[in-house]
């Protein structure tokens, strides 16, 4: 693909950055400045109920929860899709999958196996050029980081973070990679970084043979550079080294998702509290000898990291100029990995699961602090989106956003204010749509010809399926779902659907 010069596509969609948004950033040294840091941290596969300010009871997370406390914390949010690379594209770029650039996850089988070649990194990337919140927030003078998971493009693709905006960037470029919290190395602005871990599979078995309950059998599947800490401590450096000018920094940490694999500092606070059965693999990812244990104590080594953030950031005089925020990628995953489900109740009280598009797949965690202009312990239950995020942090960093996007600003949201009610959320993914205008939700699976109806005001759960009943409104959804999208070539709705 052509690698079109940004500045050409900002100018074909919104127009080239205003001259007064240079000079508006600069006011950021001054005293009284209006245009915030901006750091966006997403988690992976955390379920709305991972934390306990979202009504988790078998584990705390004290550090995130002061968060909610100091901020706000809305409890309809919604992830771009209820998988990876999606939810990150809708997230970045403000288009829902309606419209979205990658509507789905995409291994580029073309490329061989690349399940079973770990040589072969990337998934299908991000179109060059494509306008993202990191494209914006640049050209109106912010230092602009991504640290963690990308998932967009592989190395020397044209979807590297460093081709849509990023000044800088460490982490996993690939989501398969990510599988694994001992990686054999990262990526650092294009350049492999060696860890000191061995290549180690991400999908293994336990070996016939072994004693499951030897804990020096599982000793194979740690190494000694977790990933996690190598990029929260690179997170805190730049956000030290950056102090003086506005920044914007995507810290999107692996944790939670499986494999179910931390340090011993953190799994040893949870070691006993749960009943346990090791986990021997056979539902994929690596084994474990206690996964509950490993499951609670990776959200708390989370936690832990956003308290050092936040610590960070009151050390650094950077507290009051900073708006954070807390979200995830997609539901908790289903049952898989030795991550136990039924346990943990990551989703609850929502019906179904990551790749799902019922309201457990979609909607997740969203928290805001930015003292000063972010009232302490709000709560919001209007309906927003990741896709808002684009437009969100343009307006408060004073920069234009191209006209077609799919979101909406949430400032007023976030600042306590009357917000208008939402224009229709629309998800689209493997042959299945969802819309979601009030209180009605709407999905359909275009594979098996069927479609349900929920009023999620009296059933949140997704129980009682109303369309047999509502006709109209059936007809309405019909007609959204149909409006709300434009075809596209990757991603077909109904990709790979039998003829």
């Amino acid at each position: 693909m052509v690698d079109i010069p940004r500045r050409a596509v900002l100018g074909a969609l919104g127009g080239l950055i205003g001259a007064g948004c240079v000079s508006r950033a600069l006011e950021f040294a001054r005293p009284e400045h209006s245009v915030p840091n901006i750091i966006l941290v997403l988690a992976d596969d955390l379920g709305y109920a991972d934390l306990s300010c979202y009504g988790q009871t078998r584990f705390a997370t004290p550090n995130i929860d002061r968060l909610a406390a100091e901020g706000v914390r809305c409890t309809a949010h919604y992830a771009g899709s209820p998988v990876c690379a999606p939810s990150r594209c809708a997230l970045l770029t403000g288009l829902h999958t309606g419209h979205a650039y990658i509507r789905a996850n995409d291994e580029l089988p073309e490329r061989g196996d690349v399940w079973n070649d770990p040589a072969l990194e990337g998934q299908r990337p991000l179109a060059a050029g494509m306008p993202t919140i990191a494209t914006t927030l640049q050209d109106a003078g912010y230092h602009t980081a991504l640290i963690g998971k990308w998932g967009l493009g592989g190395p020397g693709s044209e979807g590297e973070p460093g081709r849509h905006g990023f000044d800088y960037a460490l982490g996993y470029l690939c989501q398969r990679q990510a599988h694994n919290h001992y990686p054999d190395h990262l990526w650092r602005n294009g350049r492999r970084v060696p860890l000191d871990n061995p290549v180690m599979p991400a999908h293994q078995r336990f070996p016939a043979g072994a004693d499951p309950n030897d804990a020096r059998a599982y000793d194979r599947y740690r190494g000694r550079e977790y990933a996690f800490e190598v990029m929260l401590e690179d997170a805190l450096s730049w956000i030290r080294a950056h102090r003086t000018r506005p920044f914007f920094l995507h810290f999107a940490p692996t944790i939670p998702h499986v494999a179910l694999q931390v340090p011993e500092d953190s799994l040893r606070r949870f070691l006993g509290r749960y009943p346990e059965q090791p986990y021997l693999g056979d539902r994929g990812y690596l084994p474990h000898i206690a996964p509950r244990a490993a499951y609670a104590a990776m959200i708390a080594r989370l936690d832990d990291g956003i308290g050092r953030l936040m610590q960070t950031l009151a050390d650094t005089g950077l507290d009051r100029r900073t708006l954070v925020i807390f979200t995830s990628d997609n539901g908790a995953t289903f049952t898989t990995g030795g991550y136990d489900a039924a346990f943990f109740a990551s989703n609850a009280p929502w019906r179904g699961a990551k790749q799902d598009l019922y309201e457990g797949g979609i909607r997740v965690p969203f928290i805001a602090r930015w003292p000063g202009r972010v009232p302490r312990g709000l709560v919001r239950a209007e309906p927003c989106a990741a896709w808002d995020l684009a437009a969100t942090c343009a307006e408060l960093a004073g920069a234009p956003l191209a006209e077609d996007r799919d979101g909406r600003s949430l400032r007023p949201l976030l600042e306590g204010a009357t917000a208008s009610a939402h224009p229709p959320l629309y998800w689209e993914y493997e042959g299945m749509q969802a819309v979601r205008e009030g209180d009605w939700k709407a999905i359909r699976n275009a594979r098996r010809d069927t479609f349900e109806l929920y009023d999620l005001a009296s059933d949140p759960g997704e129980q009682q399926d109303l369309a047999a009943a509502n006709g109209p409104v059936v007809m309405r959804m019909r007609e959204l779902m149909r409006d709300l999208r434009t075809e596209s070539v990757l991603f077909p709705l109904l990709r790979g659907a039998p003829s």
